[in-house]
């Protein structure tokens, strides 16, 4: 019988489990909270502010362009991620923590003066914090994490304390959801701001809990090597990959799924644009709130359940033949609600049952191929698939000319997608079930 988080928790860990859940929770709260606010603050200053994004004379939509500003967000972030390496290797634990929620804290403020006669620049520069917040605090989070559990400790500890995170994301939409027509954007910065606070303190109380148990000092860095070495094993990576049927079915799933994804979020919210008339934060808000409702469900009562009964090979599956269905009701009738429901099938099961069955793929591979061809998948595929979706997106817009129209058509597109997807996930589910039986 499979132990339950509490079982796994020895008595001497609890205070270290609670706070680290509650460092997660804040982290992941404030996400939430940014989400809806950013995302309705760059739409309405297009939709509703009657504005138009120039790029180079063609005059853009506001999903059209956040198209774009997710452009920029991976331009941002690289560099972001530079920054951090190379903090991260003077800087341990709290130290890092409070370097960061320092920088949020100052940026969230100077935010709180400038949202109330918000201009184009102001709406740009939030939005991609937004994206950027995310990078570096759960970055952040994660390296402080793995500098102070043990390795053979990690697979006790490690769920009790991300569920903080997926509590979080529940908790902070719901609140959205309730309380957003009674605050402005500028408050809900400062509301940011003021989480900032409670992570330095949660951070600092662990971080003290380590110092006296005298736990593991040594970050156990993700993928099994040093954050400068990860390009050069990107590149060793990639010949891996080509020489892998079976890695290449796992870069299937995973450009796929990250094309898929940006286009599901584009025709969401173009989707909003065009059935709500005014402000869109309370139906971004509701259907994040919804989303994140879903996954914890399918994190707490599914995702182990169809891993240990069915096999990988099924947990794959099940996300490309919801996709299937939701954009195939899209097609037939694009309504608000079908719409929207893209976003929960989307990410709702992305972040529990999808990542999840994707991640045990590396499992049986040797150490080479799950560390230098996981670095390339990481570093390289992401942004690709991501650059491929935004230009067919905006392609497909100046073809067909009217918005909405090539909205709707680019379910034709995810269809097709999720096809291809369904025959890669049973082919790397048969040879991961393969693979696991001959090691």
């Amino acid at each position: 019988m499979k132990q339950n988080f509490a079982a796994r928790i020895h008595r001497g860990e609890w205070s270290f489990v609670v706070l680290m859940f509650l460092y997660f929770f804040a982290v992941i709260t404030t996400f939430w909270i940014l989400k809806p606010i950013k995302k309705a603050l760059f739409i309405d200053f297009y939709n509703v502010g009657g504005h138009t994004f120039d790029l180079f004379g063609w005059d853009l939509s506001g999903p059209q362009a956040e198209l774009i500003a997710k452009i920029g967000n991976m331009v941002v972030v690289f560099f972001a991620v530079l920054v951090f390496t190379w903090l991260a290797r003077t800087l341990r634990r709290q130290q890092l923590t409070y370097v960061f929620a320092a920088f949020c804290f100052v940026v969230l403020l100077m935010y709180r003066a400038l949202l109330p006669n918000a201009g184009e620049a102001t709406v740009w520069a939030f939005y991609i914090f937004g994206d950027l917040y995310n990078s570096l605090m759960v970055a952040t989070f994660f390296a402080f994490l793995n500098d102070s559990v043990a390795p053979l400790d990690a697979r006790r500890l490690y769920g009790p304390i991300i569920l903080g995170g997926v509590t979080g994301g529940a908790f902070s939409s719901f609140f959205v959801r309730t309380q957003i027509e009674n605050f402005l954007p500028a408050d809900w910065a400062l509301i940011c701001a003021a989480i900032r606070i409670a992570i330095a303190a949660s951070a600092a109380a662990a971080g003290r809990w380590v110092d006296r148990r005298g736990a593991s000092t040594s970050v156990e860095v993700p993928n099994g090597v040093e954050a400068e070495e990860r390009s050069v094993l990107a590149c060793e990576g990639g010949r891996l990959v080509l020489r892998s049927r079976y890695l290449l079915a796992i870069v299937g799933l995973v450009g796929i799924y990250e094309i898929v994804s940006q286009l599901l979020d584009y025709q969401f919210t173009a989707t909003v644009v065009h059935y709500v008339t005014g402000a869109t934060g309370q139906h971004f808000a509701t259907v994040y709130a919804i989303t994140n409702v879903v996954a914890l469900l399918v994190q707490l009562f599914v995702t182990a359940n169809v891993m240990s009964r069915f096999g990988v090979k099924t947990a794959l599956l099940v996300m490309p033949v919801l996709i299937l269905g939701a954009s195939g009701l899209f097609l037939l009738m694009p309504i608000l609600w079908i719409g929207s429901s893209l976003n929960t099938v989307d990410n709702g099961l992305n972040y529990s049952i999808n990542q999840s069955a994707r991640e045990s793929l590396y499992t049986p591979l040797s150490r080479d191929e799950k560390y230098k061809a996981k670095a390339f998948i990481d570093m390289f595929l992401y942004r690709a698939a991501k650059v491929v979706a935004v230009g067919v997106a905006l392609l497909l817009g100046a073809c067909v000319g009217e918005e909405f129209t090539a909205v709707r058509l680019l379910s034709f597109l995810t269809i097709a997608l999720a096809v291809a997807w369904v025959f890669i996930a049973r082919y790397a589910g048969k040879r991961f079930r393969a693979l696991s039986e001959d090691s």
